[in-house]
């Protein structure tokens, strides 16, 4: 499965690319929104991770932008922030909305649990 890795923190980046490799994915990795959508144009993801915490533009503005796309409205989305999850529930509908599958709050996800959730989908048809 290809991934399209948002995370504007290089070494965690590297951390991440390692364990998703190592399960037999294939990354795409940027650190901004705009390469993001640059990327997802080059290759078409079959799952995004994505941290909202980004530099110029924030997770949600990339989601929309993302979802704007007819090709895209089916890819996964996994939130792995470091924004607390009860800050998020209150968007809880919207996040769905815009196909956030997974919310997952980085100080307490484990590699393990990071590979174990994204292991749980299969590429989307095309």
């Amino acid at each position: 499965m290809h991934i399209l890795l948002i995370e504007p923190d290089t070494v965690l980046a590297q951390i991440y690319i390692q364990a998703l490799e190592n399960a037999g994915h294939s990354i795409s990795f940027v650190r901004e929104a705009d390469a993001a959508i640059h990327t997802a144009d080059r290759k078409k993801p079959d799952l995004v991770v994505l941290e909202m915490q980004l530099t110029c533009h924030s997770g949600t503005a990339f989601l929309q932008e993302f979802r704007s796309y007819a090709d895209w409205q089916d890819i996964p989305v996994v939130l792995h922030t470091v924004i607390p999850l009860a800050k998020l529930s209150r968007f809880k509908d919207a996040l769905q909305e815009m196909g956030v599958t997974h919310q997952l709050y980085k100080p307490h996800t484990t590699l393990r649990q990071l590979v174990s959730v994204i292991n749980q989908y299969t590429p989307v048809s095309t």
